[in-house]
C-alpha cells in the first residue's frame, strides 16, 4: 500500500470540554486531549507516536480509526480521513510527534498542551478567506506560529478556493500548504460560502470541531473566553435544509444562555463568536452586509416560517465580540446594535462599550483578490483597509483584550489596533 505522493498531511485541534455549554447530544471532548487529522488515499492503519519534549523520544502511541471521504466530483475520489485523540497530556507541556502507519510516516511535528485555567492570556491569529492561489499572509503565519507567538488559529471561513475544485486536489493542496501552521496549534474554523459544494462535505469530513455537527456550529472554552462557531451560510443555501437554519439558532440561543449565566459569566466574562459573512460592512459590492435588512443581521421572511436573525440574540445575551470576513478587506466598527453606535465615550470609544464590536479581517490572499469600499464610510465604521493581512487578539484577562491587524503589504506593518476594555460583561453591561 502507498499514501498520497507526500507525507500524511496533519491538522491539529484541540478537544476543551465546553461543560457550561448545553444543547449538544454527547460530549463535546475532554481537557487535556488534542486531536490530530490527516489524510491518505490508501486504507492505512491510524497512529499517531509521540512523546513529551525532552524526554525518551516518541515512546507513546495512540491509535485511532479512519473514514471513507468521497468527493462529489465527476471523479468521485475517495480518500480516508484519519483522526487520532491524544489524551492525558500536561498542560503547557510541549509534545512532539509524528503520524501515519508502518505504511509511511509524517514529517516531525510539534505543539503545546493548552493552559486549562481560566486565568492566561491566550494569543490568537484571525483570519478568513485565504486560498491556495495568492495566499499572501501564509508566509508570515508561518513565521508567526513557528515563532510560537500563538496559542490557536481563527479561521473565520472560505478555504483554498475551492477544496472541491479539481475532484478535491485543490483542497488536498491547500491542506499542505496549512500544514505549517495547523501541524503545530490548533486550527479552528467555521464554514463560509466557498466550501458550499456538496452540501460542504469537503469542508465537513477534512475539519475536526468539537460537537456532534461536523463543525458547522460548536462552542469551546479557552482561559477567560468562551467561543462560539457557527455557520452564516445556512441563511443562504436553503436548498442543503431550512430545517438546519433553526437547528442552528435553538442551539446558539441554548449555548449562549447558559455561558451568559453568572456563574460561568464569573470564570469566563468574555464571549467571542465567529462566523464568515458579517452583519454590518461598507465595501462597495452587493453582499449581504451592505443591505440594511442583511440576512444575518435581521433574519429572512421570504421563508416559512421566517428565519430569525441573529443581531438581536447576540446582543440579549450580551455577546462582547464578533469576528467576520467574507469581505476581502480590513474593517474594525464602533460598538454598533441596530445600526446605531453606542460607544462608551466620546474619548474611550471601547471602554465599556454599550453594544458589540464587530471585527471583519477576510484580507488573507485569494484569487479574488481585495475588496474596495465606498467613498464614504457608514457612521459605525472606525477604520478601514483594503491591504492583504490578518489580525493578531490577546485576552489579556477578564477586562481587557487587545486586537490589531497587520499588513502584508506594508512588510508586517500594524496598520489598526484597539483595546476593547469592560469592567462588566453581559446585558448589564449595556446598560
Amino acid at each position: 500500500a502507498s499514501l498520497t505522493t507526500r507525507p500524511p498531511l496533519p491538522l491539529i485541534r484541540f478537544l476543551l470540554q465546553t461543560m457550561h455549554c448545553v444543547g449538544r447530544e454527547s460530549n463535546p471532548g475532554v481537557y487535556g486531549s488534542m486531536v490530530i487529522t490527516w489524510t491518505t488515499e490508501d486504507k492505512v492503519d491510524s497512529v499517531v507516536e509521540y512523546s513529551q519534549w525532552g524526554g525518551k523520544f516518541l515512546d507513546q502511541t495512540a491509535k485511532g480509526s479512519s473514514v471513507v471521504f468521497e468527493d462529489g466530483g465527476s471523479e468521485k475520489r475517495k480518500m480516508y480521513i484519519h483522526r487520532v485523540t491524544l489524551s492525558d497530556l500536561k498542560p503547557g507541556s510541549t509534545y512532539v510527534y509524528h503520524c501515519g502507519s508502518d505504511a509511511g510516516w509524517s514529517d516531525l511535528f510539534y505543539f503545546t498542551a493548552l493552559d486549562e485555567s481560566v486565568h492566561w492570556s491566550p494569543k490568537f491569529a484571525v483570519y478568513g478567506d485565504m486560498g491556495n492561489e495568492n495566499p499572501q499572509s501564509l508566509a508570515q503565519l508561518q513565521k508567526d506560529t513557528q515563532a510560537r507567538m500563538y496559542d490557536v488559529i481563527l479561521h473565520v471561513g472560505d478555504f483554498a478556493y475551492d477544496m472541491d475544485e479539481d475532484n478535491a486536489r485543490i483542497g488536498d493542496e491547500f491542506m499542505r500548504q496549512v500544514e505549517s501552521i495547523a501541524a503545530y496549534v490548533p486550527y479552528m474554523t467555521c464554514p463560509g460560502n466557498h466550501e458550499q459544494a456538496y452540501n460542504f462535505s469537503n469542508y465537513r469530513n477534512r475539519f475536526s470541531m468539537p460537537g456532534d455537527t461536523e463543525s458547522l456550529w460548536y462552542s469551546w472554552n479557552i482561559g477567560p473566553v468562551h467561543i462560539v462557531s457557527f455557520s452564516t451560510e445556512l441563511f443562504f443555501y436553503l436548498n442543503y435544509g431550512l430545517d438546519l437554519v433553526f437547528k442552528q439558532y435553538e442551539w446558539l440561543k441554548k449555548d449562549l444562555e447558559e455561558a451568559a449565566k453568572p456563574e460561568n459569566r464569573a470564570l469566563r466574562p468574555w464571549i467571542i463568536t465567529m462566523g464568515h459573512r458579517p452583519m454590518y460592512c461598507s465595501n462597495a459590492d452587493r453582499d449581504d452586509c451592505t443591505k440594511f435588512e442583511s440576512y444575518v443581521r435581521t433574519g429572512r421572511n421570504d421563508t416559512t416560517p421566517p428565519v430569525p436573525g441573529l443581531e438581536d440574540l447576540f446582543y440579549k445575551f450580551g455577546v462582547d465580540l464578533e469576528l467576520w470576513a467574507h469581505e476581502h478587506s480590513y474593517e474594525r466598527l464602533w460598538p454598533v446594535y441596530g445600526y446605531k453606535v453606542y460607544n462608551g465615550s466620546v474619548e474611550h470609544p471601547y471602554v465599556n462599550p454599550k453594544a458589540p464590536v464587530h471585527i471583519i479581517t477576510g484580507s488573507a490572499g485569494c484569487r479574488e483578490r481585495t475588496d474596495p469600499f465606498i467613498p464614504t464610510p457608514r457612521d459605525w465604521s472606525a477604520f478601514r483597509s483594503s491591504d492583504y493581512g490578518y489580525a493578531r487578539m490577546q485576552v489579556f484577562n477578564s477586562s481587557h483584550l487587545y486586537l490589531e491587524q497587520v499588513s502584508d503589504d506594508q512588510d508586517s506593518k500594524v496598520i489598526d489596533s484597539m483595546w476593547l476594555v469592560k469592567e462588566k460583561h453581559g446585558p448589564q453591561a449595556w446598560l
